[in-house]
């Protein structure tokens, strides 16, 4: 097939064209910037645009499909282009449905933990050979690429994210994969710029599970009290299976599972992500892999990028960065930090930068989020308040709405770099959580402190 990629450059899209470039169509594409490792990734494999820009000549009737990001607008020019020629246009999941509508699609939603939950199930899978097709929002350890389309593996494993599907198609992404299994993680408010009420963000859930092929089935958090409610009192022909949070202990920094073939110790950490891999372990046993060989498999599990990704380490002091931004991601992981290492000091830091972060009808959701800490510090920059042509937020709102009384907020990058420098890294443990950098902070300097 040729086909061509407009914003070809966004984490998704770029993934998605790597995977069918290694599948043997022939793709091509425009974007307006394109940054690392996007660009790069896209370099190596000689599908880089020569030039940044929107040309209408790369359109043409010789093209079978184009696929057009959330990055594009509705009136880009080469969308136009494709629209007047009467082209096939997909949006990314749209054309992942169409890749996958012969295979087995398990898809992996909710609020949070579907990037963990989804790499748990590949890592298990990859343990054990089992080949499957895969997207996944991280980049994972033996794996050289976040999506993989082939014509002969039977199943597929989706990440099933719920924000918009393109500039043009205003459906969550996970509303159309359509998958034989599903799993429903959790449902706490966000993308409040999308959905403006709780009532319509948890509709998009109750949708997803209707989508599910009659005769499919839905695994799903039960100690998620709306989830619970959305997967029971769905009327659709599925199966339902529970998943709870197992038995483990922590023991001098080391999370032991209870299993029925004894204690078992884990890489990983934190209640929510012993609640992820009780989910993972339901739906690889769907997929044919028994009890005993996900928890062998499991025991090397390590994370997925960017989620509790350990940055330094002392004998008495460590240091991680995680992705977490919304409120539920803030609370566990910061309480997962806390209960890992309960007699050191916590610095917990969080930046306030996506949309439903910096909006004042939001902040109150972050109530008590921070609430484990010993010192918890909030970033946020008025600049980015502007670009996002929000309602100005102040530090006072922000220290009520967090309602944490030793709060210190920070607008100023230098200022709160001075704050991380000026630390004392012994019997302490450093948690920084944003989907940014914190106004430009240079990690590589920040571990030389350790």
């Amino acid at each position: 097939m040729n086909i061509h990629f407009i914003a070809i450059g966004g984490a998704a899209m770029h993934n998605l064209a790597l995977a069918l470039h290694l599948k043997g169509d022939t793709v091509t594409g425009s974007d307006d910037v394109i940054f690392d490792p996007s660009k790069t990734r896209l370099e190596a494999r000689g599908i880089l645009p020569e030039a940044f820009g929107w040309y209408p000549d790369k359109i043409t009737s010789n093209l079978d499909a184009v696929v057009v990001g959330m990055h594009a607008k509705a009136d880009n020019k080469e969308l136009l282009k494709a629209q007047d020629l009467g082209l096939k246009i997909y949006s990314y999941p749209e054309f992942l449905y169409e890749q996958s509508k012969f295979k087995t699609r398990v898809v992996i939603g909710g609020s949070h933990g579907k990037t963990t939950i989804t790499s748990m199930i590949l890592h298990v899978l990859h343990y054990f050979d089992r080949d499957v097709d895969y997207m996944v929002g991280a980049q994972l350890e033996g794996f050289d690429v976040m999506v993989k389309l082939t014509d002969e593996n039977d199943f597929i494993i989706l990440e099933g994210d719920e924000y918009l599907s393109s500039p043009i198609d205003s459906r969550p992404k996970f509303h159309l994969y359509k998958p034989n299994i599903a799993l429903l993680s959790g449902i706490a408010w966000d993308h409040i710029n999308v959905f403006p009420t709780w009532d319509i963000y948890v509709e998009q859930f109750k949708i997803f599970i209707d989508s599910i092929i009659k005769g499919g089935s839905i695994t799903y958090n039960i100690e998620d009290a709306e989830v619970k409610k959305v997967v029971e009192n769905s009327e659709n022909t599925i199966r339902k299976f529970p998943y709870q949070t197992p038995d483990y202990i922590v023991e001098n920094g080391i999370t032991i599972l209870e299993t029925d073939e004894g204690s078992m110790p884990i890489e990983i950490f934190g209640k929510h992500n012993l609640n992820n891999l009780a989910g993972a372990k339901w739906i690889c046993q769907q997929i044919g892999i028994d009890e005993n060989d996900f928890y062998e498999a499991i025991s090397t599990f390590q994370g997925a990028s960017k989620r509790l990704e350990k940055i330094a380490e002392t004998d008495n002091a460590i240091a991680y960065k995680d992705f977490a931004h919304s409120p539920s991601k803030v609370l566990a992981t910061t309480n997962a930090l806390k209960n890992q290492y309960p007699d050191r000091k916590l610095i917990a830091c969080l930046e306030l930068h996506t949309y439903s972060s910096l909006n004042p009808e939001f902040l109150n959701q972050y109530k008590g989020a921070l609430a484990a800490a010993d010192i918890s510090v909030v970033f946020y920059s008025p600049r980015a308040v502007e670009i996002k042509k929000l309602q100005a937020i102040s530090q006072q709102q922000i220290m009520d709405a967090f309602q944490s009384g030793d709060l210190i907020v920070y607008t100023n990058p230098e200022e709160f770099k001075d704050f991380l420098f000026s630390q004392k890294f012994n019997n302490m443990s450093l948690l920084l959580m944003s989907s940014g950098n914190y106004g430009g902070l240079n990690f590589d300097e920040l571990k030389q402190l350790f």
